[in-house]
């Protein structure tokens, strides 16, 4: 079993003491358990795209990674990792427009809990810093992900990780949503056209993504917008 401790430090906000190590397949009863509070206590439980135990055992299997963020030994948090199987039909790699040989190399950011009494403390953002540098770069290239429109905390998640938005479809039962992609090996250019449009506005994202801009941000003032870049 994997125990190791990775990472330690103290809660910005209570400056309680915490560790973070990698979980197994012991740990998952304590994962559902979190699991559950964070359903609780969300306004819209059906937004939160739970996984089963089976769904954990596989990723905890050989297929992904997970850690966990410890106070002595309450689970707090954890952020997963999967390892998707390349012949599913709505494998993102497809989405990013590439091959078979090149899906191989990816790996998806998969679902994050914090618990709610320690929000605001940088946590999801924080184990997802900490799962990207675990991440073997000599076997995995990219890193993708779906958001919901408008799930503006993990978009601005996955922003601050250096993914950008890559695409804007239906996905997973006809549910409309962002892809978001991060290469390791792509270095940033300069910007050479920006765009920014309203968040609702999803024709006109659509038609810029097509165009290959990316989004790379979010603001926020009456409206919600998404800014777009293309080197």
């Amino acid at each position: 079993m994997n125990h190791k401790i990775i990472a330690e430090g103290k809660l910005p906000k209570s400056k309680q003491s915490f560790y973070v190590r990698f979980l197994t397949v012991d740990d998952i009863p304590q994962i559902l358990e979190l699991q559950q509070i964070v359903e609780q206590a969300m306004e819209v439980p059906a937004a939160l795209q739970t996984l089963s135990y089976e769904e954990y055992r596989h990723i905890l299997t050989g297929n992904g990674s997970m850690i966990g963020i410890f106070i002595t030994n309450k689970m707090i948090a954890f952020r997963a990792m999967l390892i998707p199987n390349i012949d599913e039909h709505e494998h993102l790699g497809i989405d990013a427009g590439l091959s078979k040989e090149e899906r191989l190399k990816m790996i998806y950011s998969e679902i994050s809990n914090v618990h709610p009494d320690f929000r605001g403390n940088r946590l999801q953002t924080y184990m997802g810093e900490l799962l990207f540098t675990e991440v073997d770069k000599e076997r995995f290239q990219y890193v993708a992900t779906t958001v919901a429109p408008f799930n503006i905390p993990s978009i601005k998640d996955k922003i601050a990780l250096g993914m950008e938005i890559i695409a804007l479809k239906k996905k997973y039962n006809g549910k409309l949503r962002y892809i978001l992609l991060r290469d390791f090996t792509r270095e940033f250019n300069t910007t050479i056209k920006k765009k920014i449009v309203r968040m609702m506005d999803y024709e006109t994202q659509k038609k810029l993504l097509e165009e290959g801009y990316r989004g790379v941000s979010i603001q926020i003032d009456n409206d919600t917008y998404v800014h777009y870049k293309k080197n």
